[in-house]
């Protein structure tokens, strides 16, 4: 048995392991005050192009969007998400229970469209009675999307424009930002997302780490009293150094980028092999996460050899699987879900 089924189901990249047990009886303060912390941050503000971004580092997704969200937005204001957006569909709840609506927009293969966005703020404010509604206080992207796809820079830019014409801040979630910087057709760099972006964050957990996210300020712009909120929620890690050591190693010599183009290149050789068999796709991903159309019955019988996520009902007889690489897919699982299939 083998598992595509998501990208985080191996532990850590080989490299993050040994640097964990290297530093392991080095005596360290404690909350992210380290050295690996300190180094871990000057080096992401290298790769983002800007000394005055502010990196921060929590330990799950779930966890950085609820706290990212609820600190950055007022108590009147909610959050503007496709409707396939992680925080409306697959967090629990977790952001209505900071107290902030996700209000959502359509979504076209998980993108939110600008034109649309632009309308909806427009309306929005045109409404005589908008002083009776929640605020639009964010916009919250995620790139890659959950469909695995992209927004293009062009894209982007005019979100980034939208929102600071209409006072509300650009978030980005990168659980999987690696995969989308390495895919073969992106036009986005990190220090476009920086420039664009008022805060995203770079996926840890999706991305070769044992867990982790590291999420960047871009504009000075960072909630007051910040690790007294995070300690406030219990979210406030005590061995910062657990974060700090793992993403200095993955911005080292570019292992970050190495190993989540190596997941998109592993993408490209899965995507042949289905194709070879005669397999459909739900949509075009350029990333690592693909989306199988595969009959119910064959679905059925290849659970018993392959692990892989259920997305969607396609039709009565067929369903949308999602098969994801990562750092530690092989030639060899390659090799064994083309003899399975």
């Amino acid at each position: 048995m083998i598992s595509f089924e998501s990208d985080y189901t191996t532990g850590a990249h080989p490299e993050i392991l040994r640097k964990l047990t290297e530093t392991n009886m080095e005596m360290m303060s404690g909350y992210g005050s380290d050295r690996y912390c300190i180094s871990a941050r000057e080096k992401i503000r290298a790769a983002c192009g800007s000394q005055e971004a502010d990196v921060q580092f929590l330990t799950g997704g779930t966890q950085t969007n609820a706290l990212v969200i609820s600190m950055m937005l007022k108590d009147y204001e909610g959050v503007i998400a496709a409707q396939t957006g992680h925080i409306n569909v697959h967090e629990a709840g977790a952001i209505e229970n900071t107290g902030h609506k996700v209000m959502t927009l359509p979504q076209h293969n998980g993108r939110i469209d600008p034109e649309e966005l632009e309308t909806y703020v427009r309306d929005y404010y045109q409404d005589e009675t908008y002083e009776h509604m929640v605020f639009p206080g964010m916009v919250y992207i995620s790139h890659p999307t959950e469909y695995g796809t992209l927004y293009r820079r062009a894209e982007l830019e005019k979100l980034s424009e939208i929102c600071s014409r209409y006072n509300m801040k650009l978030y980005m979630d990168g659980a999987r930002l690696g995969y989308g910087l390495a895919s073969l057709q992106t036009d986005v760099t990190l220090q476009d997302i920086t420039r664009l972006c008022d805060v995203f964050y770079i996926g840890g957990t999706k991305v070769g780490a044992l867990c982790g996210e590291a999420v960047v300020f871009t504009r000075n712009n960072t909630p007051d009293h910040f690790l007294n909120l995070i300690k406030r929620r219990g979210a406030l890690l005590a061995k910062g150094r657990l974060l700090g050591v793992q993403f200095d190693t993955l911005f080292t010599d570019d292992l970050y980028f190495k190993i989540s183009r190596h997941a998109v290149d592993k993408a490209e050789e899965l995507k042949q092999i289905f194709r070879d068999k005669g397999y459909e796709f739900f949509l075009e991903s350029p990333t690592n996460q693909q989306f199988v159309i595969i009959g119910n019955n064959k679905m059925e019988k290849l659970k018993e050899k392959v692990a892989f996520g259920f997305w969607e009902k396609y039709d009565g007889e067929h369903t949308v699987v999602r098969f994801a690489t990562s750092w530690s897919t092989t030639d060899q699982d390659m090799e064994y879900l083309r003899s399975v299939l």
